[in-house]
C-alpha cells in the first residue's frame, strides 16, 4: 500500500511539533501515534524523503524513528530495504499475548510480596482513570495509553526491571492491536470488571488469584483481538 500523496494533509501541522533533545524520538513518537489511529494502516509504505518532510526533520533522524520502530514491532522493511508499517499475522499476534499474559502473572505475583502502599494506591488510581476516560475521538489515544500505563506500573512495582524490560519490547510489539481492541465498544464492560478484579486481588496482595486475574484479562484481550481484526477487514470488505 501506498503512503497517499499529499503527506503534508496527512500530517497537518507536524512540522511544528514541540521538539525534545531527541529529533528521532520526536519523529517516532508522532509515527507510532499514526500507526496507532491506522491514519497509517498496515502494509503502508514509508518513504523516508517525503515523510522527513513532513515531519520537519532531516532524513538522518527519520531513518533512526523508523529503525526505533521497527524494534518495536510496528515497522518491517521489504527485502530491498524499503521500510512500511508491519502486519503481524494472528498467529504472532497471538504468540506475543501468550508471553504478554505470563509476564504480567509473574509480575503480578511479585507486587503482592514486594510492592509499597503506594505503588498499589497509583495502580488503583490509574484504573480510576480509566474508567472515567473519553474512548471518543481525539481522547482515544490518551484513554489507551493510560490502559497501558497500568499494565506496566503493575509490572513496576514487581521490582524486577529485568521482567520490566522483557515485558516494555513485548508490549511494544501489540501496541496497534491492543488498541484496535480498545476501541470495541462490545468488549470494553468486560475489560474494565477485569481490571476492577487485578486492583482488588492486587490491593489484597492475593498473589495466586492476582496471577489468575492477568492472566485471563490477556486472555480476554487475545479474543477481542482476534475479533477485532476480523470485523475490521470485513468492514473494509464491505466499502
Amino acid at each position: 500500500m501506498a503512503l497517499s500523496a499529499d503527506i503534508k494533509n496527512l500530517f497537518g501541522d507536524n512540522s511544528v511539533i514541540t521538539r525534545s533533545p531527541s529529533l528521532a524520538e520526536d519523529a517516532a513518537q508522532t509515527l507510532r501515534a499514526m500507526i496507532l489511529l491506522e491514519k497509517l494502516p498496515p502494509g503502508t509504505a514509508l518513504p523516508e524523503r517525503d515523510l522527513a518532510t513532513a515531519l520537519g526533520v532531516s532524513r538522518t533522524p527519520l531513518r533512526e524513528a523508523i529503525r526505533l520502530l521497527a524494534s518495536e514491532g510496528l515497522v518491517q522493511y521489504t527485502a530491498a530495504r524499503r521500510p512500511f508499517v508491519a502486519d503481524p499475522s494472528i498467529a504472532e499476534i497471538k504468540n506475543c499475548l501468550r508471553i504478554q499474559g505470563a509476564l504480567e502473572a509473574l509480575a503480578g505475583q511479585l507486587a503482592c510480596e514486594y510492592a509499597t502502599d503506594q505503588e498499589l494506591e497509583h495502580i488503583e488510581q490509574l484504573n480510576k482513570q480509566i474508567l472515567m476516560a473519553s474512548t471518543d475521538g481525539d481522547d482515544r489515544l490518551t484513554a489507551f495509553r493510560t490502559d497501558m500505563d497500568f499494565h506496566c506500573a503493575i509490572v513496576a512495582a514487581s521490582g524486577n526491571p529485568q521482567l520490566a524490560e522483557v515485558h516494555a519490547a513485548n508490549n511494544a510489539r501489540l501496541w496497534r492491536v491492543r488498541f484496535l481492541s480498545s476501541q470495541r465498544t462490545a468488549s470494553r464492560q468486560s475489560t474494565r470488571r477485569e481490571h476492577e478484579n487485578i486492583v482488588a486481588s492486587l490491593l489484597a496482595r492475593n498473589a495466586s488469584q492476582t496471577a489468575i486475574d492477568l492472566r485471563q484479562h490477556l486472555t480476554t484481550a487475545e479474543t477481542n483481538i482476534e475479533l477485532a481484526i476480523t470485523e475490521k477487514k470485513q468492514t473494509q470488505a464491505d466499502e
